[in-house]
């Protein structure tokens, strides 16, 4: 079992052997370039592959954006929405003398004829803010109207 080339066997050189070794080239070469075609398909596949999940990452991250911004832009339209409904009622109250007249006279202490006023101080644990403190006032004046 010698690693030499067997001295014993020989090529034929007729025709027919010829025909069969160029066929069988032929068909190798084939081989190897079906197999370089189909390495190119798959390269090809697979760069159109990661375009394609590259871009859709890419509109799936703008899509979050633009979900968020929309979210971000109902809620300052819904806040808007309340500040303009609140602001119309105060305009409509506004529009009530009896009620600029209250007002005038909670938060001025101006007062009808034959009235006193008492003013009361409010407490020093009171944490209201002045705003929520003139409201207060306003709603002690329209109860003690109304009674």
């Amino acid at each position: 079992m010698d690693k030499e080339p067997n001295k014993q066997i020989e090529l034929l050189q007729t025709e027919y052997a010829k025909e069969q070794f160029a066929k069988f080239e032929k068909e190798r070469r084939q081989v190897v370039f079906r197999r370089r075609r189909l390495v190119a398909v798959f390269v090809a596949a697979l760069v159109i592959f990661a375009i394609v999940g590259i871009q859709m990452f890419n509109d799936q991250m703008r899509l979050q954006k633009l979900q968020e911004y929309k979210a971000e832009t109902v809620a300052k339209q819904e806040a808007a929405d309340k500040k303009v409904t609140q602001l119309k009622r105060d305009v409509a109250l506004l529009q009530d003398d009896e009620y600029v007249a209250k007002l005038a006279r909670s938060r001025f202490f101006y007062s009808k004829k034959n009235e006193k006023i008492y003013p009361v101080l409010p407490d020093a644990s009171d944490s209201k803010t002045e705003t929520s403190g003139d409201e207060a006032n306003a709603s002690d004046t329209k109860t003690s109207d109304s009674e």
